[in-house]
């Protein structure tokens, strides 16, 4: 990223916001005011987009997800009324008071059938988590494990996308925070499962992908900003079914939208805060006639909490969608990220023990451009089927110069004496292109009396990506690539196809019951060609393999009351070694060349609901099963050096139990009373993740602790709000072999960890302050070890941070 640019978009940031903020802040004392938001749904709990919804004289329509929201409402009584063809209209009266937030949920019935009663549900937002309705979006979530995150009710340093914060509410969710390498993408992993760089999770935003490869290269380098994100949504193993056959669920960022009330509304907002950290978010979004739009853009400056760790990063999105009529959506989405990464490379055990702030590497680079462009549609063919159209391209790359990792992170990187030069770095260059397009048919239709639903859909996959590796790079210490022999050690280009048809059907076999059967059918083509080098020989390959695999799986649904239900599943999984794979990559590891391929399965068993407007919570047992695991054994080589080697380990199995609990103790306890509201958290899991076959029988799966527990407490009052969370993991080990201490840095213990996190929010009128300490207590300790990049070795987590917010709306 060129310098001056990004100092010229730092600036601009700058002058933008407080030019706002001086022309906006009111001359006098302005009544607070309250929000109010909700959904519209249809029978069996589908999203209706396109309800008018009129507040007083205010009228505005459901977007497509049903949602809807009125901001800066005077405080007193207001009717709502709600309409929409083919539909009996509602309304209701609401007395606000307060700044609180409340939200409406109704459920609109068709005039086809003759009701007695409208059932309305409102509630006021109880901060936290709740989990998808059985159908949204096209896709049929009953009987599926699900869990759904509201950003704007949570207390949070969004501006760091602090994943303990905001993600630490999903019971079991394990992160990889390499923040503290200069490697700003922490990754996450569910029960048990790798979280480095979320290899194990199918990562979306809107719906739709946005890794570099989701079988040959599934890593995540893009997520939009938090500040930008209106809700997080998760489906753990089965999404299976509907999104692919990975292990580890699905985790989808939902970008906010323009607001729906008018042309053009702006929100600034600018973060400061320890070891340099400067953000500068800007949105723009509104409606104007049938087009919403909504864009952002980001800039991000961190200096680092250690030496060599500094972070320069511009991240930007801009989305469209037109309403053409009351049948056809259709929407275009361009999201785009630039960065400059700065590593500071990675410890063994002393060097972590005896200064985790420290840096042994000075000249290690990493830059990743990402390009995304979506194609979205929504065809209405009747009140009953809908055709769901998801079509994105992505263009990426992944560029790294580093001292080459001969030897790990105990290799001094010095001058010589004898050249008085570093030694030469090392450059890798990586090239992404791919298409996916994911088309969905739902449809709704009567059985024995009952509304059952069919989803169908199909996935085609292609993409192409080139490797060179173990080029000559220069001795400097600056991001330059310069190649000083044009030849790379190794040279490759790897295709993908995908073709993935699947099918679920809901059928109702009452008011209360449902099961969900479902079938996915997976082609896969993948090819592999070029060379690589070994010692003086060059070995070159021209390979191509097809898979056909089919899934199956099948959920049921209980509903024990209106608000809860007990729901199940289990489906089958999958993961296919890709010729990438076996190809040596920026790793001290050594490879083996016969991998094969993993499958399995997950099942859920659980109760989750609410009750009344105080109490959410959702509590399961699962079991993941994973056959051919591949990870990082410790072998010996003939010389007595201990090395790492990656294969399949074993067969594993996964048990466990994940909890959520959510309770708002003001409103059991002290209903009515005026002295704010205090709410309390509480997000665990226990897992047993063991090999089950081969010489680890019994030895715990590597990055799999046994327990992760963390619970909150959240006081708010009128527009002020604070959390404190505590969050605990339990250790867990690098490797199959749950070495406790090696020469490798690659391999050993992780010890358990305790952090602590505190944050606040103050909302006056149109402005907001956010605040907080992260890691309150400074502890020191690491999650992850590596034999690659950010690294190799141990990679701190950040130490005690401070922040400051401040942001405007007009």
């Amino acid at each position: 990223m060129n310098t001056a640019l990004l100092n010229y978009l730092k600036a601009k940031a700058s002058v933008i916001f407080l030019f706002s903020f001086i022309i906006q802040f009111p001359l006098s004392a302005q009544t607070l005011r309250h929000q109010i938001y909700g959904q519209v749904t249809g029978e069996n709990d589908v999203s209706l987009s396109s309800v008018t919804v009129q507040l007083d004289t205010q009228t505005i329509t459901t977007d497509k997800n049903g949602f809807f929201a009125f901001d800066q409402i005077q405080n007193g009584s207001h009717l709502i009324k709600l309409s929409r063809e083919g539909y009996l209209p509602q309304q209701m009266t609401i007395t606000t008071n307060g700044t609180e937030l409340s939200r409406l949920n109704f459920q609109l019935k068709a005039t086809a059938r003759q009701l007695t009663e409208v059932i309305v549900k409102g509630y006021k937002a109880i901060n936290g988590m709740g989990y998808l309705n059985d159908v949204h979006n096209g896709v049929i979530y009953a009987g599926k494990k699900t869990e759904v995150i509201l950003l704007d009710s949570l207390d949070a340093n969004t501006a760091q996308n602090n994943p303990r914060q905001v993600l630490g509410r999903i019971p079991g969710a394990n992160y990889s925070e390499t923040e503290g390498g200069g490697f700003p993408s922490n990754g996450i992993g569910f029960r048990g499962l790798n979280p480095t760089q979320s290899v194990e999770t199918n990562t979306r935003q809107n719906g739709y992908n946005v890794v570099a490869d989701i079988y040959g290269y599934p890593e995540a380098y893009y997520l939009p900003p938090l500040e930008a994100v209106e809700s997080i949504e998760v489906t753990r193993g089965a999404s299976s079914l509907q999104f692919g056959p990975q292990f580890g669920g699905v985790i989808n960022y939902i970008t906010k939208q323009g607001v729906k009330d008018k042309p053009l509304e702006i929100n600034v907002q600018e973060t400061g805060g320890s070891f340099g950290l400067f953000n500068a978010f800007t949105s723009a979004g509104g409606t104007i006639g049938k087009f919403n739009y909504y864009g952002f853009i980001q800039y991000k400056n961190i200096q680092g909490w250690r030496p060599n760790s500094e972070v320069q990063q511009v991240s930007g999105f801009a989305g469209v969608n037109y309403q053409a009529n009351a049948k056809l959506k259709v929407g275009l989405e361009y999201s785009i990220l630039r960065n400059r990464i700065h590593m500071p490379g990675g410890f063994d055990d002393m060097q972590f023990n005896f200064d985790s702030r420290a840096s042994y590497r000075a000249r290690n680079w990493l830059r990743s451009p990402w390009n995304i462009f979506a194609a979205t549609a929504e065809y209405k063919f009747t009140d009953h089927t809908t055709l769901y159209v998801k079509s994105s391209v992505l263009l990426s790359a992944r560029d790294l110069v580093w001292r080459n990792e001969d030897g790990g992170p105990g290799e001094l990187d010095s001058i010589s004496p004898i050249t008085n030069n570093y030694v030469n770095r090392e450059v890798q260059r990586e090239r992404f292109t791919n298409w996916t397009t994911e088309v969905r048919l739902l449809h709704t239709y009567q059985l024995f009396k009952q509304e059952n639903i069919l989803a169908a859909g199909i996935r085609v996959f292609t993409g192409k990506m080139k490797r060179q590796g173990g080029g000559e790079g220069t001795t400097g210490s600056d991001f330059d690539l310069t190649l000083l022999d044009p030849r790379y050690e190794y040279d490759l280009d790897f295709t993908t196809l995908n073709i993935a048809p699947f099918l679920e059907n809901m059928f109702k076999l009452n008011d209360r019951f449902s099961i969900t059967p479902g079938i996915r059918y997976e082609y896969i083509n993948s090819s592999a060609k070029g060379y690589v080098t070994d010692g003086n020989d060059v070995l070159r390959s021209d390979r191509s393999k097809n898979r056909y695999i089919a899934l199956f799986g099948v959920g049921l649904q209980y509903k024990t009351t209106t608000t809860t239900n007990i729901y199940g599943n289990i489906s089958q999984a999958y993961r296919p070694v890709t010729y990438d794979q076996l190809t040596p990559f920026a790793t001290t590891a050594v490879i083996d060349p016969n991998m094969k391929d993993a499958d399995g399965y997950n099942a859920d068993l659980g109760w989750r609901g609410s009750v009344k407007n105080y109490l959410n919570f959702d509590i399961s047992s699962f079991l993941l099963q994973y056959n051919n695991r591949i990870g990082i054994i410790q072998k010996t080589d003939a010389q007595g050096n201990d090395y790492a080697f990656r294969t399949n380990v074993a067969n594993s199995v996964h048990r466990g139990l994940e909890t959520y609990l959510e309770l708002n103790i003001s409103r059991i306890f002290f209903p009515g009373m005026g002295f704010g509201r205090i709410s309390i958290f509480n997000s665990f899991s226990f897992v047993d993740a063991r090999y089950t076959t081969g010489e680890f029988k019994d030895k715990y799966v590597e990055y799999a602790p046994r327990t992760i527990n963390r619970a909150g407490i959240t006081y708010a009052y009128k527009p002020f709000s604070t959390t404190f969370l505590i969050s605990n993991t339990a250790k867990s080990y690098g490797d199959a072999t749950n070495t406790l201490n090696s020469p490798d840095p690659a391999v050993g213990l992780i010890p358990a960890y305790r952090v602590l996190d505190w944050s606040g929010k103050l909302t006056l009128y149109r402005y907001n302050f956010k605040f907080g300490v992260n890691n309150l207590a400074d502890k020191r300790y690491f999650t992850i070890r590596t034999n690659e990049y950010p690294g190799p070795g141990i990679i701190p987590a950040i130490g005690r941070s401070f922040y400051f917010g401040i942001g405007a709306k007009f």
